[in-house]
């Protein structure tokens, strides 16, 4: 007698599912929250602005862990809104409190990636400015 090492919850076919399921709350958060989109945004710049510069594989590992942290954040607090407004459908002090600090999440995450953008991008890019500005004094 054969035992399949796969148990009811680990089959490929589950992982398929879960990765649809996934993909389908992604569609959701970018449906429903205005932001997803101002971080789109940024990431396909930033994304942009890295191939431009030419970034080297650790200044990518660093913009990486700044994208995927606020993407992270952001999903999170889309999460925590849709179950507190299922939790407490009318307003309540607490369930405000708790989307509050869901949402201050998401604003460290991003302040912090605008810091390591910051640090990685500025220096690729002060050149530009100082030409930039060079230009507009002659």
């Amino acid at each position: 007698m054969t035992v399949s090492r796969e148990g009811p919850g680990l089959s490929f076919s589950g992982r398929i599912r879960s990765i649809k399921y996934a993909l389908q709350g992604i569609r959701t958060m970018l449906r429903s929250q205005h932001n997803a989109w101002v971080h789109a945004a940024a990431t396909v710049i930033v994304i942009l602005l890295g191939l431009f510069l030419g970034l080297k594989a650790d200044e990518w590992c660093w913009i990486t862990l700044a994208v995927v942290s606020v993407w992270s954040a952001e999903a999170l607090n889309t999460a925590f809104e849709f179950l507190t407004d299922v939790a407490s459908p009318e307003f309540h002090p607490l369930a405000g409190k708790a989307k509050d600090v869901a949402a201050g999440a998401v604003l460290i995450t991003a302040v912090g990636a605008v810091i390591i953008g910051l640090l990685v991008l500025g220096p690729k890019l002060l050149p530009f400015f100082q030409q930039a500005c060079g230009l507009m004094k002659a």
